[in-house]
């Protein structure tokens, strides 16, 4: 079969299919019966040549000559017709009866015929190719329904990305490799809460641990003072009995004295063991290790004869006990002073805590203060960092001096005088001090800060979020008159305090007074809104209802008269009429405007999270101090902080009183807190480190007349003046 014959193949099929000349749901056509179409013409060819041969025979005549004709390729159709008829494609008819009277070998020529034919056809199908089935319009309709179904069970597939700018597609090796947009970030998980004890029994703990302490305070300082009296006086050429004449007398007496002070000061060595199990490396173990060092140089002197002669140091190791044991009392008092006024409620009124802006005072709440309170300061963190350094060093720098210069014998000498500067007097109360002052100072304001964690958190951002309350409180504003136009003064009244509770201002103090000594009510506010300009928006009993500002009301196209001139009046306007004007004051308090200027001058920064429209830096220049400076943010976000007052976060101080000065004495002590810290123990390492290079370099040429005990204990006691002086300066604010 020839490209052509079978083109015109299929544009049949397609047009028996599609149902052009006559519909597939009236007739279908099966295969032999296209075979018989198309093959027609070769059929009926074979059928009279088949006669003309069986005639012949029978007659005995020649085979007529054929006339040419035209004949067609196998398989064409023939131009009579596109298609043949049934009749055409069926088996011949059968003949007339005149033929039916033919002998018996015309039969046989028949069958012989008829059998011709069959291998004929069989032979004329295996030479076509396979032809599709007619399909009718039921299975097309079935089948695209169910491809639909297919296709929407399938995942879609990802189309091909075009480049930027273009239309066309772009190549494989012409891509690059596209990024996913990043995942948003999880929110940070709430700090968990272990359990805590009861802070009333915590306060009693520590109220117990400062007695204890300070009760052997007292006599510690005056063993640790004995040792430098006798020397000091030996310095000024004042002979004493029994003490000039005799070394060994002296070193017994020093050795006495250091264990007297190691009895009274045990805490300071079971503290300094507590704080190694914890890992963590405190002034308190150096101090330790000083006065064991101390007391096996004195040893070393009582039965050694090698021994350089000089005094031992038993008198510093004193001292820098007696300031660890201070140290540990103050910060007791600090921790009982703080537990104990949290302890006044289970439920406080208010709590500070951090937030992306700055302090935040929120909703009371007691859980997770301990846990807070008694995390490591700052200083305990730095020195667990840098005094193993200093002890290490320490003992290389002693081993160097000594044994290095075949002086083994002073080796303990050397170590003592050594760990005795690097053990500063400064260091334990770089903490203790200023905690202690600060939890003092705000015992008496009703506050407490949870020690170094809370006092960090609300100071690291140096700024509060303030609200109308904190800055006119309940009471301080008040309701001069009221003009009404064209409405029932009791319908602008409800009308006036829905709006204002609606909006969660400081007027709603002022308009729910009002209201209920009128006997008036609350009502329903509908889509409720506040505007930049100054003011707020609402849909009350299906009136349109304006409330704020005057320049609000000028920009909302509400006319005003002109003989009103109210800096600070509310302005209310039903369906954009004006309906009442209140003439409302402000009066400053002194607590607020001395917490102001406190906040100032520890450089604190308000955030001005006010949404009474009136309240903004321009009211408060003018009824405050005039150099304040705040933080006036946008109308989103000043309704956004002011919301974050009404949740319930972790709590870094507690106050138990109303009004602002609480609040910035709680901010701005935190902040005095940590600067102070952190400079108290930046200058006591200092201090160590030059303590430790200096004793080195003094013991290593063998001066021991420049690092006499007397003159040790006066370098370390300037290094100590920075901590008492700053300590104090924390209080002061």
């Amino acid at each position: 079969m020839t490209p052509k014959d079978e083109k015109t193949l299929y544009d049949t099929l397609e047009s028996l299919s599609s149902g052009t000349d006559v519909p597939p749901s009236d007739e279908e056509y099966l295969l032999e019966e296209i075979l018989a179409e198309y093959g027609a013409g070769r059929g009926q060819k074979i059928l009279r040549d088949v006669e003309e041969k069986v005639t012949a025979r029978e007659t005995g005549d020649p085979a007529p000559q054929k006339t040419q004709e035209h004949t067609l390729p196998l398989g064409a159709e023939e131009p009579s017709s596109p298609l043949a008829e049934k009749a055409e494609a069926a088996p011949q008819p059968a003949r007339e009866p005149s033929d039916q009277a033919a002998p018996k070998e015309a039969d046989s020529s028949s069958a012989k015929r008829i059998s011709i034919e069959v291998m004929d056809l069989e032979k004329l199908r295996r030479e076509l190719p396979e032809q599709p089935r007619p399909i009718s319009l039921e299975e097309v309709v079935g089948s695209t329904v169910d491809a639909v179904m297919e296709e929407q069970e399938e995942p879609l597939l990802k189309p091909r990305r075009r480049g930027l700018f273009s239309r066309r597609k772009m190549e494989e090796e012409d891509t690059e490799t596209l990024y996913d947009p990043p995942e948003p970030e999880p929110e940070p998980e709430p700090e968990p809460i272990p359990p805590e004890p009861d802070l009333h029994d915590a306060a009693e703990v520590c109220r117990t641990e400062y007695h204890r302490r300070r009760g052997g305070l007292t006599a510690a300082a005056v063993v640790a003072v004995l040792p430098s009296i006798p020397l000091l006086l030996q310095q000024r050429g004042i002979q004493i009995p029994y003490w000039s004449e005799d070394p060994r007398m002296q070193t017994a007496a020093m050795l006495g004295c250091l264990a007297v002070v190691a009895l009274l000061c045990r805490s300071v060595f079971v503290k300094g063991v507590r704080t190694l199990l914890r890992k963590r490396c405190v002034s308190e173990l150096l101090i330790s290790l000083s006065a064991i060092v101390t007391a096996a140089d004195c040893v070393s002197r009582l039965v050694s004869a090698d021994r350089t002669p000089v005094p031992v140091y038993a008198s510093v190791s004193c001292l820098a006990l007696v300031f660890a044991l201070w140290g540990d009392s103050r910060e007791s008092r600090g921790y009982y002073d703080t537990f104990r006024t949290a302890s006044v409620d289970d439920e406080p009124p208010y709590l500070v805590t951090e937030t992306e802006k700055g302090a935040c005072k929120q909703q009371g709440s007691v859980p997770g203060f301990y846990t807070a309170a008694v995390r490591d300061d700052v200083t305990t963190l730095w020195q667990t960092a840098l005094l193993p350094l200093t002890l290490v060093a320490s003992l290389v720098f002693a081993g160097l001096s000594s044994l290095g210069q075949e002086r083994g014998a002073d080796f303990w000498l050397n170590w003592s005088a050594i760990l005795a500067a690097g053990a500063g007097f400064a260091l334990p109360l770089c903490w203790s001090l200023p905690f202690s002052k600060l939890a003092a100072h705000l015992q008496k304001t009703g506050s407490a800060v949870a020690g170094w964690s809370g006092a960090e958190k609300i100071s690291s951002r140096r700024s509060m979020i303030l609200t109308d309350a904190d800055l006119f409180p309940p009471g301080t504003i008040q309701l001069n008159g009221v003009k009404v136009f064209g409405e029932e003064l009791n319908k602008v009244r409800s009308y006036a305090a829905t709006m204002a509770r609606a909006a969660g201002s400081g007027l709603e103090w002022l308009f729910d007074g009002l209201l209920r000594s009128e006997g008036g009510h609350y009502l329903h506010a509908e889509e409720f809104s506040f505007y930049e300009e100054g003011g707020w928006g609402a849909t009350i009993k299906g009136e349109s209802v304006l409330m704020g500002t005057a320049s609000f009301m000028r920009k909302m196209d509400v006319r005003l008269p002109g003989n009103i001139n109210l800096k600070t009046g509310v302005f209310l306007a039903v369906d954009r009429q004006l309906s009442a004007v209140f003439a409302v004051k402000y009066h400053p308090s002194e607590n607020v405007d001395f917490a102001l200027r406190m906040m100032r001058r520890s450089h604190i920064t308000p955030i001005l999270a006010s949404r009474d429209p009136n309240i903004n830096p321009a009211l408060l220049k003018r009824k405050f101090y005039k150099k304040v400076r705040v933080e006036y943010p946008d109308l989103t976000a000043r309704v956004a902080l002011s919301e974050a007052q009404m949740d319930q976060g972790l709590p870094r101080a507690l106050i138990f009183r109303e009004g602002l000065l609480p609040y910035a004495e709680t901010v701005a002590g935190s902040r005095r807190l940590c600067k102070a810290v952190r400079r108290s123990t930046v200058l006591g390492l200092l201090g160590s480190a030059a303590g430790v290079v200096l004793a080195y370099y003094l013991v290593g040429m063998a001066a021991y007349e420049l690092i006499t005990p007397l003159t040790l204990e006066a370098f370390l006691l300037l290094w100590t003046l920075p901590a008492l002086v700053l300590s104090d300066w924390t209080g002061r604010y």
